[in-house]
């Protein structure tokens, strides 16, 4: 029997409104509780991720053991929708951290507004 369930998956940040946008262009989630220090995204299935007001947040450095990630989102995506889907995360202010290695892997790595780690995958 599990001890507990997993809730929501909150990410530290120096503007919660602005990296939940960003979210949900990136997911199509709706933003649902919203005020100064705290923004939550509501998506399929009961997934909720939120964003949480954090002064002085130090983003975390690709690839690097000081201000290591922690953690990172996996976000899937079609492989014939890979590049289409890199332009509009761009666009959106991500920053491409890794690519795919020509094709030899099956992710890319990008860093949101904020600088926390995700990954494009498919």
């Amino acid at each position: 029997m599990a001890v507990a369930t997993l809730g929501v998956t909150v990410l530290d940040c120096p503007d919660p409104r602005a990296l939940a946008e960003f979210y949900a262009a990136v997911l199509g989630w709706e933003v649902k509780a919203d005020d100064e220090d705290w923004v939550e995204l509501n998506g399929p299935h009961g997934r909720t991720l939120a964003f949480q007001r954090s002064e002085g947040y130090q983003p975390p450095r690709w690839p690097s053991t000081d201000r290591a990630q922690q953690f990172h989102l996996d976000l899937d995506v079609d492989r014939e929708r890979l590049d289409e889907a890199e332009k509009q995360v761009l666009a959106l202010g991500a920053k491409l951290l890794e690519g795919d290695d020509g094709g030899k892997r099956d992710w890319r790595v990008y860093a949101d507004p904020a600088g926390h780690p995700f990954c494009l995958c498919f």
